[in-house]
């Protein structure tokens, strides 16, 4: 199931929870341009644009059909949309098959599905540091 989609668990069955569930979240509407840099200490869903750097301690989520000119900074990002920048996650990387990437990704371990863009260097060895 992707993480944008919605829950379709029935009634009878227990929710599986995630640590980010647990964490506050912060949303950039569809309909909305941010200029400047955002951050959070939980996770970041991006629906809309921002030109800027994304500091997330939790997590970034860059839904489809949204776009994000600036470096992003975490543990764990799923892609979806379009990132200009440099993604720096110290735990995971997920690109959709709806991502396109136009920079490079440092992180400890990605998933990229068919389909997905990435015009830039994959790096995977030591620190995938979430802070400059």
């Amino acid at each position: 199931m992707s993480i944008f989609a919605g829950n379709k668990e029935g009634a009878g069955d227990s929710p599986r929870r995630r640590a980010s569930d647990l964490m506050p979240l912060s949303i950039v509407a569809h309909d909305l341009t941010v200029t400047g840099d955002l951050e959070a200490e939980g996770v970041v869903k991006v629906e809309g644009k921002v030109k800027g750097t994304i500091r997330a301690g939790s997590q970034i989520l860059v839904a489809p059909g949204s776009l994000v000119e600036g470096d992003l900074y975490t543990k764990e990002c799923v892609i979806g949309g379009q990132v200009k920048g440099t993604i720096h996650a110290s735990e995971r990387v997920e690109l959709q098959a709806s991502a396109v990437i136009d920079g490079d990704i440092m992180t400890q371990r990605i998933a990229i599905l068919e389909g997905a863009r990435v015009s830039g260097e994959v790096r995977m060895d030591g620190e995938a540091s979430p802070a400059p």
